[in-house]
């Protein structure tokens, strides 16, 4: 019989397993609190526990499931929060009070509910693993896609074979069912046998899903936030890291693309931030409306995955795959997917934490050696792909960090600069500023604008970018003429440096400066950014030519009203901003005209 021998925290030493399997879950002492084992040495197991093993004694017993930590998957995950090991909060809350208890052990899905499931295949049809077989609608902005699971005959990691194997529809229903009734009954051509398909299956949280092919990353992800849209761009299945200190705004930033990202699924995992920032999240997610679906709530296509600070620590380390899991999941169905994880410095503390534990060496400021690999890994399982129903779906990932004191070159941030494409650094000078998104425009970079360059070419405007790069270079130029003036003075710049500064002005204040709470404002069309861009370009080409004349100085471009109608643009419709920038522009050159004739 297998009992615990040590107790180190969150850390169990259990004997007597001899055959158990790593990752494999077990249910440790009276309570049968879930625990995973991470370490085996011959009938010696080490477990993490997933809950708070106060009150364990040695000697408890310890009892084997044979399965690994698994997701369920199918209708009602959307709309729903759960815990870092997919237990639902809501269920949790009716059952047991604002507290999760002890050995709770409660399905992630509704069994009692019914779904009206349509079929998409008849019997006598021929099928694949992975392919679409009927749809339930879950939500009334999201069909739920019922696929046969990839894992129908046990194995997780499948090889071409697996994938060209042929079964025979047999038997196909339609109607109200649960997720546990059979809804189709298949057969096997190469062993002949029959399978039976419902509309939920399990999947191990640590093993990605299978597909046939990884796309490059030519298409971009567009969030309404022009400072990402145009500067530096994400591609649609790529990922971020979203660093800064605290009180820079992550936990707003990832709200904000959680709303306005063009995503058919937000998973939101809170990982490990504080307490009274979940309780926000989760109480204001249900109210929000979707920008994309007017009149109806954003959580019609978001699943939560919260695992606050002041809960156990491995489920910390757990809830990153259950998020990714359930990400990969409706990606199969043909969805583009946005996961926002909400620190992956908490998940690499936690990890920390286990690995003291275990009394592994450690390595920089006591991460495991292996921490920049099980980030790789992490975000590895991103991308746009062709899934194994011949649909195309995709999934993003932006992971914040929370570096201490916001110093970047601690181990967690310096490890996923080394993996993302896209860095996104928060400045905490222009957070107190109230500049949002408070993200620094020099320390920031994309390595996917090459790759999505032609789609913005063909789709927005072949001049885009000419007119994004114009904004960058101004935006240097004006870093460096910045720092002699607060070395000697403005008085010492030539007139056209002065020209740079009021331009670099206007750009961070009417083109990267947003508001979130302005409803023209906080999300911004491509179409808009090009006609704001090039307004901005126009109008610094107009002053340029008159400063070269000598029609104007640089003292009175500041006094010019047409500067704040500039800045301005940001708050005017789309359908209206063609005629305003023209009659700014034309005002302008009738200011100039008139200068010319007094000279």
């Amino acid at each position: 019989m297998a009992e615990i021998t040590r107790i180190a925290g969150v850390l169990v030493v259990g004997k007597g397993l001899k055959g158990a399997r790593m990752n494999e879950i077990v249910k440790v002492g009276k309570e049968k609190l879930i625990g995973e084992i991470i370490r085996l040495k011959e009938d010696t197991a080490y477990i993490q526990v997933y809950e708070d093993t106060s009150g364990l004694f040695v000697g408890e017993s310890i009892e084997r499931t044979n399965e690994s930590l698994a997701v369920e998957l199918g209708p009602g995950l959307l709309g729903k929060a759960f815990d870092g090991i997919q237990r639902p909060l809501d269920v949790i809350m009716n059952s047991t009070g604002p507290f999760i208890s002890r050995g709770i052990d409660i399905p992630a899905l509704d069994y009692e509910k019914k779904w009206f499931f349509k079929p998409r295949v008849k019997s006598g049809d021929k099928v694949k693993l992975g392919h679409i077989i009927g749809e339930v609608q879950e939500t009334p902005s999201v069909v739920h896609r019922i696929i046969i699971p990839p894992n129908l005959k046990g194995k997780t990691e499948l090889n071409k074979e697996d994938l060209e194997e042929t079964f025979t529809i047999l038997e196909i229903k339609e109607g109200e069912y649960t997720v546990k009734d059979t809804v189709c009954i298949i057969k096997s051509e190469k062993d002949k046998k029959e399978y039976t398909i419902t509309l939920s299956h399990k999947w191990p949280v640590r093993i990605p899903r299978p597909v046939i092919r990884k796309e490059l990353p030519t298409i971009p992800l567009l969030t309404g936030q022009r400072i990402l849209d145009t500067l530096f761009p994400i591609a649609l299945g790529g990922n971020a890291g979203l660093p800064g200190g605290f009180g820079t705004g992550k936990t707003v930033t990832e709200q904000t693309l959680a709303k306005y990202a063009l995503v058919d699924i937000v998973v939101y995992i809170g990982c490990g931030e504080r307490g009274n920032e979940m309780t926000e999240v989760l109480t204001e997610f249900p109210h929000l409306e979707d920008p994309s679906r007017p009149g109806s709530p954003l959580m019609d296509r978001t699943i939560l995955v919260v695992n606050t600070s002041n809960m156990p620590v491995a489920a910390r380390e757990a809830s990153i795959y259950t998020g990714i899991t359930l990400a990969e999941y409706y990606r199969d169905m043909g969805y583009n997917v946005l996961l926002l994880a909400d620190s992956t410095s908490r998940w690499a503390e936690a990890l920390r934490e286990l690995s003291s534990r275990l009394e592994e060496m450690p390595g920089e400021e006591g991460y495991p050696t292996y921490l920049s690999s099980r980030l790789s890994a992490f975000y590895e399982r991103t991308g746009r792909v062709i899934t194994l129903s011949n649909l195309e779906g995709s999934v993003t990932a932006v992971g914040a960090v929370s570096p201490q004191g916001g110093d970047y070159s601690e181990p967690v941030t310096q490890s996923t600069l080394r993996v993302v494409g896209a860095f996104w650094a928060l400045d905490s000078s222009l957070a107190r500023r109230r500049h949002y998104p408070a993200i620094n425009w020099l320390r920031s970079y994309t390595l996917y604008y090459p790759l999505i360059e032609k789609w913005y070419k063909e789709n927005v405007n072949e001049k885009w970018s000419e007119l994004r790069n114009f904004i960058s270079s101004i935006l240097q130029k004006e870093a460096e003429l910045q720092d002699i003036v607060q070395l000697i003075g403005p008085d010492a710049l030539q007139e056209m440096e002065r020209l740079i500064l009021e331009i670099g002005k206007i750009i961070r204040l009417g083109y990267l400066q947003q508001n979130a709470f302005n409803p023209i404002d906080a999300s911004c069309s491509l179409k808009k950014q090009f006609y704001m861009m090039k307004a901005i370009f126009q109008f610094y080409d107009i002053l340029k030519e008159s400063i070269e004349k000598e029609l104007i100085s640089a003292d009175e471009i500041e006094k010019l009203p047409q500067v704040e109608k500039i800045i301005r643009l940001k708050e005017v419709e789309e359908k209206h901003i063609e005629n305003e920038i023209e009659e700014i522009l034309n005002s302008l050159k009738e200011y100039i005209i008139q200068r010319e004739k007094a000279a």
